[in-house]
């Protein structure tokens, strides 16, 4: 299995499975197990969101996988998770798969990753983004809910060896939510990260508050999907910044000067940010859309 060596010098394991049209996908290519499995169940979840994704695309697409989020949870980057890293580090993934053009498939955070992928590189043959609007997006509330994550962080009394729980999500940007009519309670929910993994999000909000999205898509020119569950609004308390947080509105809002730009916009109803990234529901959007728009 090819390594790929990121930004700060550590390496992560780059999978690739099938032959055709590349596609970058930033997952575990690996089901989780035991305890930590448990747990995301718990939370609506799919341990084995990743491999599924994997095998639902790779019978006509070379697919490269990377567990990013899993890495930098591991490997925690708190000063330098920037927009102009994290590209760097997708694109020596692509490096060590060799593969010049690709297409990148993202959720949540991981789908704002490409974005700014998008506009620093020319070697996207498509873009697809899930679970994060490309106009609109809630930059300024993200950096709120991570600021107030990495406070409690800080304040916890022992975050040495945390698991990456609901609370990743919700110091990252995935504001995971259990099945529908199981809301969380986000006023009594623990933070179990440590200081360092919770300061990189912040660090990666911080260094997207001056980012223009109306003004980025002109500079992006690969075929573009982008979708949402109709359902992804999160209204966290005053412990966690006191916002909404919502991924489908900015796409209900601006839906006709996204398809006007070139996007093909997706709505599933009734979904919320858990249930829209759910295997069969991300493939029944992304298949057919790479198979229409990706040929080399």
């Amino acid at each position: 299995m090819p390594q790929a060596q990121l930004h700060d010098g550590s390496l992560v394991d780059v999978a690739i499975q099938g032959d055709g049209p590349t596609v970058l996908i930033p997952v575990n290519p690996r089901p989780v197990e035991g305890p930590q499995a448990d747990e995301m169940r718990k939370w609506g979840a799919d341990p084995a969101l990743g491999r599924s994704l994997i095998d639902g695309l790779s019978d006509a697409f070379r697919v490269v996988a990377v567990d990013y989020e899993g890495h930098v949870l591991a490997a925690p980057k708190p000063d330098t998770l920037t927009p102009d890293t994290v590209v760097s580090d997708l694109l020596a993934v692509a490096d060590a798969a060799g593969a010049d053009r690709f297409a990148y498939y993202g959720y949540s955070w991981l789908a704002l990753a490409g974005l700014q992928l998008a506009i620093r590189t020319d070697r996207l043959s498509g873009l697809a983004m899930g679970g994060f609007p490309p106009l609109g997006g809630p930059y300024a509330e993200m950096l709120r809910v991570t600021t107030a994550t990495h406070g409690m962080a800080m304040s916890a009394p022992d975050p040495a060896t945390p698991t990456a729980t609901a609370s990743a999500s919700a110091a990252t940007q995935s504001a995971t939510q259990p099945a529908a009519g199981d809301d969380p309670d986000w006023s009594s929910v623990e933070v179990t990260l440590s200081p360092a993994q919770t300061g990189q999000f912040v660090t990666l909000y911080r260094a997207l508050q001056g980012f223009d999205d109306r003004a980025a898509q002109s500079r992006v020119a690969c075929p573009r999907l982008c979708f949402a569950g109709t359902a992804d609004d999160i209204d966290y308390g005053e412990r966690w910044g006191g916002v909404q947080v919502s991924m489908a509105q900015p796409l209900i809002r601006h839906r006709a000067e996204l398809e006007a730009a070139g996007w093909t916009v997706a709505l599933l109803d009734g979904l919320d940010h858990t249930g829209a990234m759910q295997a069969a529901n991300v493939l029944s959007l992304l298949r057919p859309w790479l198979d229409a728009a990706v040929t080399a």
